[in-house]
């Protein structure tokens, strides 16, 4: 288990806005107090999924899963705990605490440090080459751009590291780790990086952990980047990241570039925030980074070959992100153009007007998909279902992937119905149709559930209502009750008392990988009773309470009773029974 401060834990819970958290992912309707929606961890056709506001809880009546909006993101980003909580800090824009040195996670020996050393080195680089000042001058960019994104220069020596940082073979193995240095098949160690201007990726917490260089010539490739390490993974990061995260506020949309130039061109002109991939497509974890900050991403991609290709990789990518809150866009600049030479071309405003003709993610979707084929022939529609299929098939279930189905049969011009059928092919339509009969079967019929007891009765008011212990007298005798689910009522009421700010979603984080873990869970999902207020669940709680006491009580009597019936049969001394008191 984690060793983060379970007060900074409360504190997230308390911070989270589930209803933001879960609608970014799940397209949810209000419900009365409450908000529903689509479940997103079974196949349904009738929302069973339940957000409560109020609670910082969700729980769906169809397959059971719930919990706070910490363990929505673990479930559906499919994160580890600790990346959840980072994941949950950087929604709410709450910092992470410090850890304890024997539970921070590993930095690779040092390699942090190294790459700050590098960073350092290229920095005052650029300011003693004058070629790479007036490379920059000549690209646009200017002084502030170049401090904000801290750009460097690697000068046209094969050991410009390798001298300054390789002072022993123990830090040259670092250097070659950290993706700085090479060692070839002969053994020779060089730099990795010469004659670029170097652009260093920054993770959220603004370290240093690779490098991209541009090369200032004619060769090639036109852009290096540093290799995986154990500090750095192309897949997750994105350029300009760290930058965009400095400014004040949630940003309305952010933009995703090709190039490194083209983020910190646009940031000069103050078309912001942008950010770039590694030299990798866009993956599903870029995706989830990006939602967390922003309810609009706008692909902006070169309107020749290579930039179409590589949006429509990026559309492959975010089909299973569409039809929830957060809007994708995309927008292929004209051919020749990218956005660094548009946005010195038209200025800010000109590209701002360029930016607001970009195509939702379906407009994008369809117009590529009949650019494809000829729909005026039977042939291109036929093509047209076969090349939407797996595009499809990656979409969840709801209302976006039914309307952009009736999108697409209306291009094939065929029934949806009869399009639907002819994406699944006869048999698996049939083996649809009968899943779909018996999941309403199934959904139709009341969920048996087992007969819930006193105590688990006042388990489930107490979660709902956590600040009624506070407000409820104590009970005598409770200590003794000895029966199912006693010692967790007991742990319940403690806990509450000590922490009277405590919710429902923060009562199932303080139980985590905790043995109860499944009973809390269970009961948390049961119907409190209709209590309006923490007053009037502190009565309701107490009197429960006193009748646990008074009802084990009464048994307890009865099986002493009976007890020294059997006893006075036998001619034995009689028990001294237990003390309730």
């Amino acid at each position: 288990m984690s060793r983060i401060p379970q007060a900074f834990i409360d504190e997230l819970i308390a911070r989270a806005d589930i209803v933001e958290v879960v609608g970014s992912r799940v397209t949810l309707r209000k419900a009365g107090r409450d908000f529903k929606g689509l479940c997103p961890f079974h196949d349904e056709k009738t929302p069973s999924f339940h957000v409560v506001p109020s609670k910082g809880f969700f729980h769906c009546f169809g397959c059971g899963a719930n919990g706070s909006a910490l363990g929505f993101l673990m479930r559906y980003d499919n994160l580890p705990f600790r990346e959840a909580v980072e994941a949950l800090a950087e929604i709410v824009g709450l910092p992470m605490p410090a850890l304890a040195a024997d539970d921070a996670p590993p930095v690779a020996d040092g390699l942090i440090p190294l790459l700050h050393e590098a960073d350092q080195i290229y920095r005052r680089l650029l300011r003693e080459s004058r070629e790479a000042v007036d490379y920059l001058k000549r690209r646009g960019i200017d002084g502030p751009t170049a401090a904000r994104f801290g750009l460097g220069y690697a000068p046209d020596a094969w050991d410009t590291l390798r001298s300054a940082l390789g002072r022993d073979e123990t830090r040259i193995a670092r250097l070659i780790e950290a993706g700085l240095l090479i060692r070839n098949e002969q053994g020779r160690v060089y730099d990795r990086f010469r004659d670029r201007i170097m652009f260093p990726i920054r993770n959220v917490k603004g370290d240093v952990i690779g490098f991209g260089g541009r090369v200032l010539g004619s060769g090639e490739p036109k852009y290096l980047n540093s290799p995986e390490s154990p500090v750095f993974h192309k897949g997750r990061e994105l350029y300009g990241l760290y930058e965009a995260r400095q400014r004040p506020g949630r940003p309305d949309e952010i933009l995703v570039v090709e190039g490194y130039l083209d983020v910190a061109s646009l940031a000069q002109f103050g078309v912001e925030p942008a950010v770039a991939t590694l030299g990798t497509s866009t993956t599903a974890d870029h995706l989830r980074r990006l939602t967390r900050l922003t309810d609009r991403i706008i692909f902006c991609f070169d309107g020749d070959r290579a930039g179409r290709a590589a949006a429509w990789r990026a559309l492959e990518t975010v089909l299973p992100f569409a039809g929830g809150t957060v809007e994708i866009k995309f927008l292929l600049l004209p051919d020749g153009e990218d956005p660094d030479s548009l946005v010195r071309a038209r200025g800010a405003d000109g590209f701002k007007a360029v930016l607001d003709g970009a195509a939702p993610l379906s407009t994008f979707m369809l117009e590529e998909l009949a650019a494809r084929v000829d729909l005026a022939d039977v042939d291109g529609r036929s093509r047209l279902i076969t090349f939407a299929r797996p595009l499809l098939d990656r979409l969840p279930a709801g209302f976006y992937k039914e309307l952009l189905i009736e999108e697409l049969a209306r291009l094939a011009k065929i029934e949806p119905a009869r399009f639907v059928a002819l994406l699944e092919g006869p048999k698996a339509a049939a083996d649809r149709a009968n899943r779909g009969a018996e999941g309403s079967a199934r959904a139709a019929a009341p969920r048996p559930r087992g007969r819930s007891t006193p105590i688990g009765k006042t388990i489930t008011l107490l979660l709902h209502h956590p600040a009624a212990a506070a407000l409820a007298e104590p009970v005598q005798g409770l200590h003794a009750v000895d029966e199912p689910g006693a010692p967790l009522l007991r742990r319940l009421l403690e806990l509450a008392r000590e922490h009277p700010n405590l919710t429902l979603a923060s009562l199932i984080e303080r139980f985590r990988d905790d043995p109860d873990e499944k009973h809390i869970r269970r009961l948390a999902a049961e119907s409190p009773p209709p209590i309006e207020n923490d007053a009037a669940a502190a009565v309701v709680l107490a009197d429960s309470l006193e009748r646990i006491v008074r009802d084990y009580t009464e048994k307890v009597r009865r099986r002493e009773t009976a007890d020294a019936l059997r006893r006075r049969r036998r001619g034995q001394p009689p028990d001294l029974g237990h003390d309730l008191s």
